[in-house]
This record gives structure tokens, sequence and C-alpha cells, in this order.
């Protein structure tokens, strides 16, 4: 009796599933990461040693060193010296404008006194498809929308619509917004448990409508620099979706490459 040949799928080698293997210092720099994200560490606070650090991993100072160094390169981390590491916050004065690359033409932000910020709304929407896709929602789940005025020297110069995920800043309100101090990412940061740490933008040149040349106290038809950003939290989580209208009178965007 003729056995059959096997089958010539059966005889082809089984091929292997590629593995990726990344280097050590990354691995390292990835848990640090899911300890920054878990809140092990809050922004401020100084993070353990780098000794204690290569303790708790199993590997040496020096790869925590360079996991470290990529992360304070991604200002997630700050190294002081003699006083250790710690996780960046928006609070510093420093971070107060590390997403506002607006300048005057004469001068720095810094001189023109802090912002005078004013909240015109807040309230509760459903995500349109093109909001939903850009914060990773589905279309129709409750979003904030937050409208305020930035002022430089008490002149009106930017108007910000910004959407927020509703579920991460439950309570969030108007009153709540005016009567903060700080940044608008240190309020999130420290009342919400949510911190900006990279941002994409897309910058356009527009011209103001009726209603964008009355509260930006210009002139209909006025140009202006149209900024729509997506900020990201921790493991590239988009939390906020802002678009922002900029007078270019009397500042310009400016952004050093490298």
């Amino acid at each position: 009796m003729a056995i059959a040949a096997p089958s010539s799928s059966l005889l082809q080698p089984v091929a292997e599933t590629p593995v990726a293997f990344s280097p050590l210092y990354q691995q390292i720099k990835g848990l640090i990461l899911q300890s920054l994200q878990s809140g092990e560490w809050k922004p401020g606070q100084v993070i353990p040693s780098e000794i204690d650090l290569a303790a708790r991993y199993h590997v040496s100072q020096g790869t925590v060193r360079k996991a470290i160094d990529e992360l304070a390169a991604d200002n997630l981390l700050v190294r002081r010296q003699g006083k250790g590491t710690f996780v960046a916050t928006h609070a510093e004065h420093h971070a107060q404008y590390r997403f506002l690359r607006l300048q005057p033409d004469a001068g720095t932000l810094d001189g023109e006194g802090p912002a005078q910020r004013s909240i015109l709304d807040c309230k509760r929407l459903r995500a349109t498809a093109e909001q939903a896709r850009l914060l990773d929602l589905r279309t129709g789940e409750p979003v904030l929308l937050v409208r305020r005025l930035m002022a430089f020297s008490g002149v009106p110069t930017i108007l910000e619509d910004i959407w927020l995920p509703a579920s991460p800043f439950k309570g969030l309100t108007a009153e709540r917004l005016a009567i903060y101090q700080g940044t608008m990412y240190a309020l999130f940061e420290k009342e919400f448990g949510v911190r900006m740490v990279r941002a994409e933008e897309k910058i356009r040149a527009v011209s103001a409508d009726a209603e964008q040349a009355r509260l930006l106290q210009s002139t209909l038809g006025a140009p202006l620099l149209s900024v729509e950003r997506v900020a990201h939290t921790y493991n590239d989580a988009p939390m906020e979706l802002r678009r922002g209208l900029y007078r270019t009178d009397t500042h310009h965007y400016h952004n050093s490459l490298s």
C-alpha cells in the first residue's frame, strides 16, 4: 500500500517570531516612567538616588544614570546639583512658558510681566468626531470646553479654546480656573494628577472673524496665528486639545532649533 507523502507545508521550517530587544537602560527608563505615571513620585518630589534605584532594579549605577539622563533631556526629571533628581513640575517658574512660544517683538514675556488670564467659559459638551479622534475618545463622549483670553501688559493677545476629556478633570469649573494663581498645566498637575509632558502643534495663518476681533480688540480680518496643540501625559495619552489664536501685530512665534 502506498503511503502518501507528507504535505510540503509540514516540511517547511517553522519561522521564528523576531523578538525585539531594547538596551537595558531603556528598560530601566520604562520602569521609572511607570513609577511616574502611577504617581509613586509626585511632581516636584525627589526620586530615589541612582544607587538606590540601581539596587532596586538590580543593575549598575551607570545604567540608571543613562536612563535618568534621557528622562531629564525629555523634561520629565530635573537634576539639581547637590540636592538630587526631582520630578519636573509645571509649577516651577522656568517651566511656565515651556509650551508658549509667543514672544513680544521687543523683549521677552518675562519682561511683560505675568499674563492676565480671563476665563470666558467652561462647559461640558459631547466630543465631535474630530475631537474624539485627537483625544483618543469615542464620538459623543463628554469633554470640557474651556475658553480663555490671555493679555500681556493689558493687551488681549491670545484667545484659546481648550478641550479636555471630562473624566480625568471631574470638578473643573470656571471659578476654579479663575482663582488658581499658577498656570493651567500646574493646576492640572496639582489638583487632578495630570501632567502634560509633551505636545504636538500645527500652525497656520488665519483672519479674525467678528467675534475673535472683538475679544482680541483687533480689527475684522486682522492676521492671526492659529496654533493647534495636542498635549500628552505619560504613556503618550492625549489629554488636551487646544486651539489658540495669537495676535501678530506686536508678537511673533519663536522657537529654537538644534
